[in-house]
């Protein structure tokens, strides 16, 4: 490992000191807001010279970007498009991650690099917050079945979950999602990426519907999908999208990404200083930047 890399500025130096650092990787990843929500933590917990920071990298900079980081570097954050490479780059992988094939964090331990997606925690987060009940209605809507989608399914497994449409544009991409469900036991039907008929009964009828693809991507299946009573919409910027804002007008329950932000990075934080998560303070942290 180098003693000292620069990386878009950001540079990675070995520091004999108690100072820890982490960041997200990603390409863009200026937007990002887990620094509101790490730095906010650290500071709770009293970890005063712990920093975390945005850097950009794409999939194929992954390796040499986390390779070279030095010793003082606990652990990162990884969104998108670097999830998989997160992954294959992982010394050792969590059986969640092998799973669903992605890692969004990578934390370092004494073997070298652990892959994990909290991700799924993120939706477990979300299903909770927006009051979904499997005991009373087991069947799911999805729509899209893009990155987001192997860790949503794995989450609503997880939750009791055992009917599960799926609502894509390209059946060969929504294969492994299918199969996936399948592994897990559920049962699962693929619906095309077309307002009314079928869709309009699977929304109306189904216990949570969860949307993983971008606002304007959901926006021409508006008129179905708000018949649904509870509803994720993975997006948090902007926000209302134009599917929550229908849910909400007819009646129904909705929340949005930052709920699943804050979810999953409660178990980085976890992850990253091996304390408990202060949510109060990490959920205040993304209140005040809203």
């Amino acid at each position: 490992m180098s003693e000292r890399a620069a990386v878009h500025g950001v540079q990675l130096t070995a520091m004999a000191s108690t100072a820890r650092r982490a960041a997200v990787l990603g390409s863009p990843v200026g937007h990002s807001r887990s620094p509101d929500l790490h730095r906010a933590a650290y500071r709770a917990l009293g970890l005063t010279d712990w920093t975390y920071d945005r850097i950009e990298c794409t999939a194929e900079q992954l390796p040499v970007v986390v390779g070279d980081a030095g010793e003082e570097f606990v652990g990162f954050s990884v969104t998108m498009p670097a999830k998989k490479a997160a992954l294959a780059f992982a010394d050792e992988r969590t059986a969640r991650a092998e799973l669903v094939g992605s890692a969004n964090t990578l934390v370092r331990t004494a073997a070298g690099w652990r892959a994990d997606c909290t991700d799924i925690d993120g939706i477990t987060g979300a299903l909770a917050e927006v009051g979904a009940d499997s005991t009373v209605n087991a069947s799911a809507v999805m729509i899209g079945a893009g990155g987001t989608a192997l860790p949503t399914v794995a989450a609503l497994s997880e939750a009791g979950y055992t009917e599960l449409v799926v609502v894509a544009r390209d059946e060969g991409r929504a294969t492994p999602v299918l199969e996936l469900a399948r592994r897990l036991g559920m049962s699962s039907t693929l619906l095309p990426f077309t307002a009314g008929g079928d869709l309009d009964s699977a929304c109306a009828d189904g216990g949570v519907l969860i949307s993983t693809v971008p606002a304007d991507g959901a926006a021409g299946l508006v008129d179905s999908l708000r018949l649904a009573r509870t509803v994720i919409d993975v997006i948090y910027h902007p926000w209302p999208t134009p599917l929550a804002t229908a849910v909400e007008s007819a009646g129904g329950r909705v929340v949005g990404g930052l709920v699943m932000l804050l979810n999953q990075a409660y178990s980085q934080v976890e992850q990253f200083t091996g304390r408990t998560a202060p949510r109060a303070a990490m959920a205040a942290a993304l209140d005040a930047t809203i």
